[in-house]
C-alpha cells in the first residue's frame, strides 16, 4: 500500500485531496504549519477508511521535510503562499515559501528514494498572451507579471533540473483558479468565487475591481483532485507541466450573474481600481491534460457553482 505526503494537506485543495485519498483506504501524511491551513479541514479525512497522520511543520525547514518523507511514495505538494497581491507586498517571503520550500521538498524526496512528485503550479506563470482570447499552451514561454509568478516558474525550473539531473519523477500541475468547499471566504487575500458567494449570501454588495470583464478558466477542486491522482500514475507525466482547468473562459461579471442566479439576489456590484500585476485574460488548453493524464473535467463552471451555493446556504460549506 503507498503512502502519499500531502504538503499544504491542512488547505483548501490538500484537504481535498486527503479527504478523497483517505476514503479510498490510502496511507495518507499530511505536513502544514497551519499558518492558513486549519485542522477542521481535515476531519473528513481523519473519518475516512486509511491509515491518516498529521506532522505540523513548514516546508522551509530542511529537516522537517526529511522527516515528512520517511517512508512516502507520492508527495503531492501543496504548500505555497498564494497571492499575486500578497508577492507584490512581499515578495522575499512567497520566494521563501514557493522557491526555496519546494527546494527543500525536492530535495528530500530525492533522498528519500520518493517515487513521484506531483507539484501545484499556477496559470499565473503564463502572464497575458497574444492573442488575448488563445488558449495558454504549456509550450508557450513564461511571462510572469509577479513575484508571485517568478516564484512559481522557479519551482517549476527546479521540478525540471530534478528530473534531468536525479532522476526524480516531478510532474508540474498548472492550476487555473480553482474554487470548491472549504476556501477561505474571509482572507484579505481570498479568492474571488467565495469572495462573491459570501458578499451576496451575507446582503452585501460584492466588490469587482476593475471592469469586470476580466475573464478566468475557473475550475472546481474535483477536477484538480482527480488530475492530481492522475498524474501519480501516468506513464507519460514525468518532466511534463500539464494545465489543470475546465477549459472554458467566464469574465467576473458572468461569475456575479451566475451566483446572483443561483441565490435568487439583485445585488449590484461595486467597482474599484483593478489590481497590479494580475493576468486579464485566462484560458486553458486541455489538450496535454487529456493526452497525458486521461483527464476530463467532470464538474464544469454550472455545476460547480450550484454545488458551492448549496453547501453555503445549508451551512456546510466548511465540511
Amino acid at each position: 500500500m503507498p503512502t502519499y505526503l500531502i504538503t499544504g494537506g491542512a488547505g483548501f485543495i490538500g484537504s481535498h485531496l486527503a479527504q478523497v485519498l483517505s476514503d479510498q483506504g490510502e496511507t495518507v501524511r499530511v505536513l502544514d504549519n497551519l499558518v492558513s491551513g486549519k485542522m477542521r479541514n481535515l476531519e473528513p479525512a481523519r473519518r475516512g477508511k486509511g491509515d491518516f497522520s498529521f506532522l505540523e511543520g513548514d516546508i522551509r525547514d530542511l529537516d522537517t521535510c526529511h522527516k515528512a518523507m520517511e517512508g512516502v511514495d507520492y508527495v503531492l505538494h501543496q504548500a505555497a503562499r498564494p497571492s499575486v497581491q500578497r508577492s507584490i507586498e512581499d515578495p522575499l517571503a512567497s520566494h521563501e515559501v514557493n522557491a526555496t520550500g519546494s527546494l527543500n521538498i525536492l530535495w528530500a524526496a530525492k533522498e528519500a528514494g520518493v517515487k513521484r512528485v506531483v507539484v501545484a503550479s499556477s496559470s499565473s506563470i503564463y502572464g497575458d498572451v497574444e492573442p488575448e482570447s488563445a488558449p495558454k499552451e504549456e509550450s508557450l514561454p513564461p511571462k510572469p507579471l509577479s513575484p508571485y509568478a517568478v516564484s512559481k516558474v522557479a519551482m517549476e525550473n527546479y521540478c525540471t533540473a530534478f528530473y534531468k539531473v536525479y532522476g526524480l519523477e516531478t510532474v508540474r500541475l498548472r492550476y487555473f483558479n480553482v474554487f470548491g468547499p472549504r476556501q477561505d471566504p474571509e482572507s484579505p487575500y481570498a479568492a474571488v468565487v467565495p469572495k462573491f458567494l459570501f458578499a451576496l449570501t451575507s446582503g452585501e454588495a460584492p466588490t469587482v475591481l476593475g471592469d469586470g470583464r476580466q475573464s478566468r478558466d475557473f475550475t472546481y477542486v474535483d477536477n484538480v483532485v482527480a488530475a492530481n491522482l492522475a498524474a501519480c500514475i501516468a506513464p507519460e507525466a514525468p518532466g511534463q507541466a500539464i494545465n489543470v482547468a475546465a477549459g472554458v473562459s467566464h469574465d467576473l461579471l458572468d461569475l456575479l450573474q451566475v451566483l446572483g442566479e443561483l441565490l435568487d439576489s439583485d445585488i449590484q456590484p461595486k467597482f474599484g481600481p483593478a489590481r497590479s500585476g494580475e493576468v486579464r485574460y485566462s484560458l486553458a488548453s486541455l489538450a496535454q491534460a487529456r493526452r497525458v493524464l486521461g483527464y476530463e473535467p467532470k464538474v464544469d463552471f454550472h455545476q460547480g457553482l450550484a454545488r458551492l451555493v448549496e453547501l453555503a446556504v445549508q451551512g456546510r460549506y466548511l465540511d
